[in-house]
């Protein structure tokens, strides 16, 4: 799960959001991805329970702000940070909502109350 700065948090809809792509194995277990988000809990492990120690990422579209950090590449496609496996694209919101019939708000859901 991204663990996040701690300084970046959703104010506002984003125009895109990062989604995974069938592409996506998780890097096995070490996702490059998750660590150069800067939303805490946008990218979390779901495990192939058919084939472990394979999975996938996946990110949660109510938390992403769209700051393409993981996807990052450098000068010439130079790998730096983000996904090498290029597994994960930045589509309009506007598309996404329409795919699943889903408005976004622009704040993320509050996070669920812990019993006591």
């Amino acid at each position: 799960m991204s663990v996040g700065d701690g300084k970046a948090t959703r104010k506002k809809r984003p125009r895109i959001l990062a989604i995974t792509t069938d592409c996506c194995t998780g890097c096995a277990g070490s996702p490059a991805c998750i660590e150069y988000c800067p939303i805490e809990a946008c990218m979390f492990w779901v495990p192939d329970e058919d084939h472990p120690p394979f999975g996938r990422i996946e990110v949660d579209p109510y938390l992403c702000i769209g700051c393409q950090k993981c996807i990052s590449k450098g000068p010439d496609g130079a790998f730096l940070d983000g996904c090498p496996w290029d597994a994960i694209e930045m589509i309009p919101t506007d598309d996404w909502e329409a795919m699943h019939e889903i408005a976004l708000p622009d704040l993320p859901p509050p996070p669920p109350a812990i019993a006591s």
